[in-house]
């Protein structure tokens, strides 16, 4: 029996879509079985509300979860996590240029033992003065945080439970999902999925979130690299801003040995200011290590332990290994699936992270 799948949907305004919406999810995932779709109404005002109330009136598996106000779109996604129920949980927007269709090739590579799977539009049906932002946007992002995705902002997404529970998104971070969980020793991927045109309502996004993007850039990076070691940023930077100041002031020491007068320079301020300002970030580097460490006393980050592993688990895993190598060199057998190692997902690319295949036998971390 499978899992059970829950579908969350972000929804601002996109009455018009919603009802058409559930109806190509239900087509999509007919053959699957169990599922759910929770809406998240992030403070709509167009009727949206209603729509899901018919939806969730003549359908058991739809769920509403309804915010006091417009948040957000990370909001929308945070309270929508919480709310489902399944092992497995898909994102999309509200506004059908997501095709539902796609959802089962972003489980098929879940199931190739990935922990999130990213969308990459295809042919997007935006205009230029979208795409050519997101191309710059997508491309810094990939540059700077090393996860080798090209569309960070694509909505449809396939997650394990593990992923939802543990990423914490706040603020406008639902776009660096894909870095926080790769950040957090999650494996990651990317398979190519079609764009739809929208044909109701109007986006909700302008130019500003790009702005707003590169500062949570900066955030994300700060998280990801320096989270659990606030001194490397802080006294490298405090470091070198002290050593130049010294040579700055050495170097005016000796010109006033000499007898030039140096109380009107510039440079005496510039290097006093340095020093001032090394040993200002030095003591923040400090103190942020005090906070990391009383933090590490009172309790382990569990997520960053993916199983353990007994010995009993271990030889009944080696076992099953041997079994399934014995069933594939049999003679008349129609051919193995490919391992996860090295493997990349149908018309996507290579992981983050190192793909270690379908999870072996063991308890799970923290039991």
């Amino acid at each position: 029996m499978a899992a059970l799948l829950s579908i969350v949907v972000p929804v601002f305004n996109e009455a018009g879509s919603l009802e058409p919406l559930y109806e190509e999810i239900a087509a999509a995932l007919a053959e699957r079985g169990a599922f759910e779709v929770v809406f998240v109404d992030d403070g709509s005002t167009d009727g949206s509300l209603a729509a899901m109330e018919r939806l969730a009136a003549a359908h058991d598996g739809v769920r509403i979860v309804r915010l006091r106000r417009n948040f957000g779109k990370a909001a929308a996604l945070t309270h929508g996590f919480a709310e489902s129920r399944g092992e497995l949980v898909v994102t999309m927007d509200g506004d059908r240029q997501d095709d539902p269709a796609e959802i089962p090739k972003l489980l098929a590579a879940l199931d190739e033992g990935y922990d999130l799977v990213s969308g990459w539009k295809q042919s997007r049906k935006d205009p230029l003065s979208k795409t050519l932002p997101s191309r710059l946007f997508n491309w810094t992002v990939r540059t700077s945080t090393g996860v080798s995705l090209h569309d960070f902002n694509c909505g449809l997404k396939a997650y394990r439970r593990a992923v939802v529970e543990h990423v914490k998104v706040y603020g406008e971070l639902h776009r660096y999902i894909p870095v926080l969980a790769s950040d957090l020793g999650f494996r990651v991927a990317e398979v190519k999925v079609g764009h739809r045109r929208r044909t109701t309502g109007r986006s909700k996004y302008g130019w500003r979130r790009y702005g707003r993007g590169y500062l949570d850039l900066l955030t994300v990076l700060f998280l990801g690299r320096y989270r659990q070691r606030p001194q490397h940023l802080f006294g490298g930077i405090g470091t070198f801003m002290v050593v130049v100041g010294v040579l700055i002031d050495l170097y005016l020491t000796i010109d006033k040995l000499r007898g030039q007068a140096i109380g009107q320079r510039p440079l005496l301020l510039l290097g006093t200011l340095l020093i001032i300002v090394g040993i200002q970030l030095l003591s923040l580097g400090l103190i942020a290590e005090l906070i990391i460490q009383a933090r590490a006393r009172d309790k382990r980050d569990d997520y960053e332990v993916d199983r353990v592993i007994d010995g009993v688990a271990a030889r009944a895993a080696l076992d099953a290994a041997d079994t399934r190598h014995d069933d594939a060199a049999a003679p008349g057998t129609a051919g193995t699936r490919a391992s996860a190692d090295g493997g990349t997902p149908s018309g996507g690319t290579a992981p983050t992270g190192d793909p270690a295949g379908a999870p072996a036998a063991g308890r799970p971390a923290g039991s």
